[in-house]
């Protein structure tokens, strides 16, 4: 007996340095596959963009898989707490399963989030453009988290930082009857308004000492989290652009040239992903943008990119100063 206790513990100790050798040949554990940065997550794989992104799972990330509320005081957030306070919140998740075109055997396979990239890019046909009416990321997560029970699958902030917040299997609530087979984001940009009621506006775009147009963020909403230090947004237009949407004449700046760069390059990964998104924008028959509602039939055969006003007639973003085709062609371009 005390021979074979010997032989046990002979060969437990030489599997244990076996293992401790094998672990430090292998620099285990304390080694990793480190990210770009510039990656979005689609059913559980990356896939680069080449602009910068900050995910869920990133330091300073907007994570919409918590149930609290991310901008209430820790004591306060919780969602117990939440549904006491919050009359829009009635559930913990502010998304849901794409399960609408899917057969009971598929809603059963994928229904604890494990899609196949295939089954998903079978789904998705839509990439939707929004505005915020926020003016920065921070607020935009803020509003429809913490007190609309939203969601978006990417906010895109002034200084052109993507934000993911869900992997894109999941269905956020952005679009109504597109929310299935969507993609969303929501563009940092105060949004359209008559040209008679420009107030948030002229509060939010100002002029430097070199009459020069920048974005002034409101001292309230105190630090903007921002991720470039010491940014300073400014439209890529200086004045105001007006335009039609929805039939009603609008007033609105324009969007960042950091935005433009990153929302060209997001678009033209999302093509590449998925390939029924085309990259391709709602037109007359004329080839001008379709500056309201597409007909209900025509909207439930689109695959493309539109605006959340294609979708919805009670919406006007992303607005009149949004310029469809420098998106389209520039995402065009980096597709070929």
């Amino acid at each position: 007996m005390i021979r074979l206790l010997s032989r046990c513990t002979g060969a437990l100790l030489a599997i244990t340095s076996l293992l401790l050798f094998t672990s430090c040949h292998l620099g285990l554990p304390r080694t990793f596959v480190p990210r770009k940065g510039d990656e979005i997550i689609v059913a559980g794989r990356a896939f680069h963009t080449g602009t910068r992104v900050v995910t869920w799972m990133d330091p300073g990330g907007y994570d919409a898989y918590r149930v609290e509320r991310r901008f209430s005081p820790y004591a306060e957030s919780s969602y117990e707490k939440t549904i006491a306070a919050v009359k829009d919140i009635t559930t913990p998740n502010r998304y849901s399963a794409r399960t609408h075109t899917l057969s009971p055997e598929q809603i059963e396979r994928v229904r604890g989030g494990g899609w196949e990239l295939s089954e998903l890019q079978k789904v998705i046909d839509q990439f939707v453009i929004h505005y915020d009416v926020c003016g920065i990321s921070k607020v935009c997560f803020n509003v429809l988290h913490d007190h609309r029970g939203l969601s978006i699958h990417f906010m895109l902030d002034l200084d052109g930082t993507i934000y993911q917040t869900l992997d894109l299997k999941e269905r956020a609530r952005h679009a109504t009857i597109s929310n299935d087979r969507s993609i969303g984001v929501e563009i940092a940009n105060m949004g359209a308004y008559p040209p008679t009621d420009t107030k948030i506006l002229d509060e939010w775009y100002q002029r430097d000492g070199q009459g020069r147009t920048f974005i002034k963020i409101p001292e309230r909403i105190g630090d903007p989290m921002i991720r470039t230090k010491n940014f300073t947004g400014r439209p890529a237009r200086p004045d105001l652009i007006r335009g039609n949407v929805q039939g009603q004449d609008l007033v609105q700046y324009d969007f960042t040239p950091q935005q433009y760069k990153a929302l060209i390059k997001l678009t033209a990964a999302l093509g590449k992903v998925f390939p029924q998104i085309k990259i391709e924008v709602p037109r007359d028959a004329a080839g001008k943008v379709l500056d309201h509602k597409l007909p209900d039939a025509e909207l439930a055969a689109y695959k493309g990119v539109l605006g959340h006003y294609h979708i919805q007639t009670n919406k006007t973003d992303p607005g009149p100063a949004l310029q469809w085709e420098k998106v389209i062609k520039g995402a065009q371009a980096l597709v070929r």
